[in-house]
């Protein structure tokens, strides 16, 4: 079997996404887990230079602190997948794509089961690429 890491996030997206989010961002929820606004504290399987800050990108996997929403969840921390983001990125076809803001889906466990079970607005073509179960509970997806 192969490693964790080769099954969450080993896939490439189809696309040259850009550095869109820094850490500390703080981004909507799209789902209905109870949160609606959290603050990005880092990214996992991030690959950046040594000595520079990390930065999310669309589809990465990231650790979020709830920062806004229901009482019990405040503070609390979890993993999500960004699934839209306001820089434009370039896809392989040609086209830029950005979205009206950055959102993140907030994630059950390691292996990608979504915690929410509809998420509102879309949600980018690159994310149902490596995160499946992520895009089969969003309304559509662009």
């Amino acid at each position: 079997m192969a490693n964790k890491s080769s099954i969450i996030s080993g896939k490439a997206i189809s696309a040259r996404a850009t550095r869109g989010l820094n850490i500390g961002s703080m981004v909507i929820a799209s789902d209905n887990s109870g949160a609606q606004i959290v603050r990005i504290t880092g990214v996992k399987h991030g690959k950046v230079r040594k000595k520079r800050q990390q930065y999310a990108k669309l589809g990465d996997w990231v650790k979020v602190s709830v920062r806004k929403g229901k009482p019990d969840m405040k503070g609390q921390v979890f993993d999500a997948v960004v699934i839209r983001q306001k820089k434009p990125y370039r896809r392989f076809t040609g086209e830029r794509v950005c979205f009206e803001d950055n959102a993140v889906a907030l994630m059950k466990d390691d292996k990608g089961n979504p915690k929410g079970t509809q998420i509102k607005g879309p949600v980018a073509r690159e994310v149902q690429e490596r995160w499946p179960s992520v895009a089969k509970i969003a309304q559509y997806v662009l």
